[in-house]
């Protein structure tokens, strides 16, 4: 409510009345005080309407803000349109001529900060890749002192290493003489004089000159296994019950065996009786790798190169039951009790022959 503005005129006196001059002055001061108050008075009737009006503009805000949340919770049809006209234009727009915000300059520019982005990370991979094939020889390990002592395998394959069989059912033990044959192609006689060199025997076979010359490998030849060779039994004894097993210990380039003295091989019965194995033959009749066949260069320089050999030729075997059987390499520095590999300087298979 607004408030009523009081009379600004004077006050009234009665005709032919007469006051004295006290009294006119405190009547005056009387004057100025109510003109002060009511120019006050005044001045708030006159802001009071904008306030007035900025509360009413507020609550129409409010009231519209309210139709608005109204309205987003039960969407119309054309709000659907909206926004489907929203994201169509998103995905193109043809009056920019946008796709998905971006215009073909756009994905151009990117397209190219990223080939020269990869290009100089593999320029800078590649350089570096370089460098390090300079600084690493291809014919000699460069860091050789974590290398492990010899492992050895033998031939022929058998399934985990379980030789079963049975001597007068051939198709038992024909897959193990494939399978020497096969490996023993590469230890014929007339391959070994034609590629070459017979070395003597007992000494090591050391060649100088640069690490990238070719080396010459010395002969081994397949005649040196005798009854296992598969020359005088091409059954290498599979059918009478006498099986021949090859043993051959992994390349390793620089590898000599300490004091001059040559890697040997010894076989017995794992667990068990040790009568269940009463002889075996070894081919070469050492039972050693000898000295002539070290040291190893690699496959680069030592491209004809051939593992020397030693053949276990199993001639009285306990039949009819599984025996197992444990071959280890003795040497200076081999290691042949590794629990957590049975392969490092010994291996272990099982024999059981059937009659």
């Amino acid at each position: 409510m607004r408030r009523q503005l009081r009379s600004r005129r004077a006050p009234a006196f009665p005709y032919g009345y007469r006051y004295r001059l006290d009294d006119q002055d405190e009547v005056n001061q009387n004057y100025l005080a109510d003109e002060e108050e009511e120019a006050e008075e005044e001045a708030q009737v006159m802001m009071v309407p904008g306030l007035e009006e900025e509360e009413e503009e507020e609550e129409g805000k409010e009231e519209e803000e309210e139709r608005e949340e109204e309205g987003q919770g039960q969407p119309t049809g054309n709000a659907w349109q909206q926004k489907l006209q929203i994201v169509t234009e998103y995905l193109w727009d043809p009056e920019k001529r946008m796709s998905l915000a971006r215009t073909g300059q756009s994905r151009s520019l990117i397209l190219v900060i990223y080939f020269f982005f990869y290009a100089s990370l593999a320029a800078v991979i590649t350089l570096f890749l370089y460098m390090l094939f300079l600084a690493i020889s291809p014919y000699m390990p460069t860091f050789t002192e974590q290398v492990k002592p010899p492992g050895v395998m033998i031939r022929p394959f058998a399934h985990s290493l379980n030789f079963n069989f049975n001597v007068s059912e051939p198709e038992t033990w024909q897959r193990y003489v494939i399978s020497l044959n096969g490996f023993l192609q590469g230890y014929n006689d007339s391959l070994q004089e034609e590629m070459n060199v017979d070395c003597p025997p007992g000494q090591y076979f050391i060649q100088d000159g640069d690490e990238d010359e070719d080396k010459k490998a010395c002969q081994f030849k397949r005649s040196f296994l005798k009854n296992c060779s598969g020359l005088e039994d091409p059954t290498f004894g599979y059918s009478t019950g006498q099986p021949c097993i090859l043993l051959k210990m992994n390349r390793i380039v620089g590898f000599r065996p300490e004091l001059g003295d040559p890697v040997k091989v010894s076989c017995k019965v794992q667990k068990g009786d040790e009568n269940d194995i009463r002889s075996i033959n070894y081919y070469p009749e050492s039972a050693s790798f000898d000295l002539r066949y070290y040291p190893y260069y690699g496959k680069l320089t030592h491209v004809n190169y051939t593992s020397p050999l030693v053949a276990m030729h199993f001639t009285d075997v306990v039949k009819n039951q599984a025996v197992p059987v444990q071959c280890q390499l003795k040497g200076k520095s081999i290691v042949n009790d590794v629990i957590n590999d049975r392969f490092v300087g010994r291996i272990v298979f099982t024999l059981n022959i059937e009659t």
